[in-house]
């Protein structure tokens, strides 16, 4: 299964990116193999519409599951009007370690927004 992860750097080691449509990086791994490929954020730096555009990035990547720290309510219903389960609270670790602990049940799909509108646009990465 495809997975998306927003991380700060471009590699597993990584750590998990604590905003959505404002994150440095998408990974998307496939969780059978391990192997992944990273994407700089082209969103990050928006005047607006960052959760939509990268909601939109993740979608066209094939991704089935978002784990990431927050999500603002336009990345939500973007993601979800795509499919995609959405699980936020993931912070303080790495990339590998998030898709670990998300392989071992450790998460639950969020069921609305985490954060409110444009937060990142002030929020911190780390």
């Amino acid at each position: 299964m495809k997975l998306c992860i927003t991380a700060t750097g471009p590699s597993l080691d990584s750590k998990v990116d604590q905003r959505f449509g404002r994150c440095a990086y998408f990974i998307v791994i496939d969780s059978d193999t391990m192997e992944f490929e990273s994407f700089e954020n082209g969103s990050s730096g928006a005047s607006g519409g960052a959760g939509v555009q990268s909601g939109k990035f993740v979608a066209d990547r094939g991704a089935k599951i978002v784990l990431t720290g927050n999500v603002g309510p336009k990345a939500f219903s973007t993601l979800s009007s795509a499919g995609i389960e959405i699980i936020t609270g993931v912070k303080e670790i790495t990339v590998k370690k998030a898709v670990e602990d998300y392989l071992s049940g450790n998460y639950r799909p969020v069921n609305g927004p985490t954060a409110k509108e444009h937060s990142g646009m002030r929020g911190s990465s780390k």
